[in-house]
């Protein structure tokens, strides 16, 4: 029987969250995760154009786990916005709102959001976000305890404010400190399951 192994990778931009690429030009997991072993996977994904937390192990029962939504395993994510949300839209993200998936509408889960009035410390993004002169830009700081496909960028663009840039900082108390883009950090399987109240 294979040890069970656990991985926390700061995914950049433009990465898949798969190991395989559909074409010769894109950006995978096996980019940034040399020589761990092949039964290891992503727990969830972030989208292409999304950044951050993504764990990943080769201990099936953490997926279920960690993905079902009736465990409710909160998610914390910096958005940058075009344009100042107001506080209604602040209000109307926390309260859910309807999006839609596939062919059916969902409104979304009772969330953590705030407006931040500083300038989040994370690296720069590369390519950076396209900036518009004419229109100004913030961070909101969103906590949810659902992942569906997109889901930020909907709930962000159903109250008005569509998102320039998106980065997971933390799953439960596990979060990626001060990991680069690209670093992948092997993890003990108790800190792991305790950060992610797995115990």
């Amino acid at each position: 029987m294979s040890k069970f192994l656990y991985y926390i990778l700061n995914k950049p931009f433009g990465c898949l969250s798969q190991f395989t690429k559909e074409v010769p030009s894109h950006i995978t997991l096996a980019d940034f995760c040399e020589g761990i072993p092949k039964d290891v996977f992503p727990v969830g994904r972030l989208d292409k154009d999304s950044e951050g937390l993504l764990l990943l192990t080769n201990n099936k029962s953490v997926n279920h786990r960690l993905l079902d939504p009736k465990f409710k395993h909160s998610r914390t994510y910096l958005a940058q916005v075009e344009g100042i949300p107001t506080e209604e839209a602040i209000q109307d993200l926390e309260k859910g709102v309807e999006i839609k998936l596939k062919k059916s509408t969902h409104t979304t889960l009772l969330a953590k959001a705030k407006l931040l009035d500083y300038q989040p410390v994370i690296p720069e993004r590369i390519p950076p976000i396209r900036v518009r002169k004419t229109v100004p830009d913030s961070w909101i700081e969103l906590t949810l305890t659902e992942g569906k496909n997109r889901q930020v960028r909907k709930m962000c663009a159903k109250v008005g404010f569509p998102v320039l840039r998106l980065v997971r900082i933390s799953i439960e108390g596990m979060t990626l400190g001060k990991m680069l883009p690209g670093d992948l950090v092997e993890v003990e399987e108790s800190e792991f399951m305790s950060a992610l109240k797995l115990r």
